[in-house]
């Protein structure tokens, strides 16, 4: 059943996962199923609907022999928590076989191989983000084990998805992804999602630093939080729930993640479901692409691994995200061309669109300040019903303190992070590097600041500073209406 209001939704494995094949239904019809993935607008579990994929069992061992021998990239992370993000750009990174993989993670003292420089206790591993496409490359066959017209998307299946392997402790950091809804396969071991809504947005404070096409961080670490640095988070609706084997996780639009691994190994399957926003979306990321790497690469030509995440490997030149941006543009127009209906978007006033969000999240947190109370019975009554029951299970607010607050997932949570990732990303830290405005006489803007540049710091305004408020997702998204209204007119 449902989690109510407080609690963490924590289901076991789907019922009916050892049963033979033949004997279970499905609860859903592929039609209901993509009904609900296109009209819900809150996370969701889907119980009993892969209990016959023969991708259900891809533990890692199996992947290890399907594979063998081949290397594949996994990134590596420290176990403890800090109250700074470990964002992908101050991790490492081993290129190795997932039986290299397993080999260390079974065997806790020290080995050879790729994984010898990182003690197990302290670190954690994972292969995550990679497409079927190429990882399979030679074995295209085993893109049918992934049915996904299962939930209503023929012709669906393995070649539009992605795989993640990790050990305990692993984890990527809180963002939102720009395009698209996601379905989560569990397949091994078990994850816990940290969701918050898209509402809730301004609470997450956002960055596009480290720049990934796609995806917009969040500044704070969710299960570490430092509310002196970003006290409006406590005002951010956090939603936990525990992914479990044959379980499928169904994150709609936006919807800001933070997923850590909680088994010793996990093994999950995904696939980003298009949807008719992305068309804007796709021009909004190509201007964010123009601005940051414009501006960092004008900063520090020769540093882009400070700002941009190993995941973009492609050329950062002005010349070619010029012919990004325009072929977003031109994507966006051909596809309303061929759309049956043409959507016209009427631009607003920057004031009037800010007023417009400043109002709806308002309402949103007088909603949930005054609870079902104030709301009539039958209202109350037809959304807890809604789609949901044994077979679809909501993911609501969660009233429980993250892992670090209660005392995490790891016997040596209480250590210090190592202090690289906490210097490469203290970007509104005091350091010794930034530059304040000095109170002497003489002083200049752009003095560089002594050992005593602590209490004066916040003066000091930064090429990431300024970014985060000129690609703040409600900015490009005017930008992108303005140039789409100018090519239109």
């Amino acid at each position: 059943m449902a989690a109510g209001p407080g609690a963490t939704t924590d289901t076991g494995p789907a019922a009916g996962a050892g049963e033979e094949e033949g004997e279970y239904v499905k609860p859903f019809t592929p039609e209901k199923a993509k009904e609900i993935v296109m009209s819900l607008h809150q996370p969701a579990i889907f119980c009993n609907m892969v209990f016959d994929w023969p991708a259900r069992h891809w533990t890692a061992k199996h992947l290890s022999e399907v594979l063998h021998g081949k290397q594949i990239r996994f990134r590596m992370g420290m176990k403890s928590t800090d109250t700074v993000p470990q964002f992908e750009t101050t991790c490492g990174y081993v290129e190795a076989t997932i039986e290299e993989f397993l080999a260390w993670n079974c065997d806790h003292s020290g080995i050879s191989g790729p994984f010898r420089d990182y003690d197990h206790s302290e670190f954690w591993a994972y292969a995550d983000y990679k497409y079927f496409v190429r990882l399979f490359e030679d074995k295209t066959d085993i893109f049918q084990d992934v049915i996904w017209s299962d939930f209503g998307f023929p012709g669906r299946n393995g070649r539009e998805s992605t795989l993640w392997i990790g050990s305990l402790g692993a984890h990527t950091p809180c963002h939102l992804d720009s395009y698209g809804c996601n379905l989560v396969f569990q397949v091994q071991g078990r994850k816990r999602w940290h969701l918050f809504p898209p509402e809730d947005t301004r609470f997450l404070y956002p960055t596009r630093i480290p720049y990934e096409e796609s995806s917009v961080f969040s500044k704070v670490s969710v299960v570490n939080p430092d509310l002196k640095r970003f006290p409006q988070f406590q005002k951010a609706r956090r939603h936990v729930v525990t992914l479990s084997p044959g379980q499928v996780l169904f994150v709609p639009r936006h919807w800001w993640h933070y997923v850590e691994c909680i088994d010793p190994v996990t093994v999950s399957i995904n696939s980003w479901i298009e949807l008719e926003e992305d068309h804007q979306a796709r021009v909004e990321e190509a201007i964010t692409r123009m601005l940051v790497c414009a501006l960092k690469s004008a900063e520090d030509p020769h540093n882009t691994r400070a700002w941009l995440n190993p995941t973009e490997v492609e050329e950062t030149s002005h010349e070619v995200n010029c012919r990004y941006l325009n072929g977003a543009i031109s994507a966006f127009f051909d596809h309303s061309r061929t759309s049956k209906v043409v959507e016209t978007q009427e631009l607003k006033t920057n004031g009037e669109d800010m007023k417009k969000n400043e109002l709806n999240v308002h309402h949103l947190m007088e909603v949930e300040q005054t609870g079902s109370q104030n709301l009539p019975l039958e209202t109350v009554k037809q959304e807890a019903a809604g789609p949901f029951g044994p077979d679809l299970l909501p993911v609501l607010p969660s009233s429980e303190k993250p892992p670090s607050e209660r005392g995490g997932i790891f016997e040596n949570d209480d250590k210090d992070c190592v202090g690289k990732g906490g210097e490469h990303f203290g970007k509104l830290h005091c350091t010794k590097r930034q530059r304040r405005m000095s109170k002497s006489e003489n002083a200049t803007v752009g003095q560089i600041a002594s050992n005593h540049a602590t209490a004066h710091c916040q003066t000091f305004i930064s090429t990431d500073d300024v970014l985060d408020c000129v690609v703040n997702p409600q900015v490009t998204k005017i930008v992108a209406q303005l140039l789409i209204q100018g090519r239109s007119l």
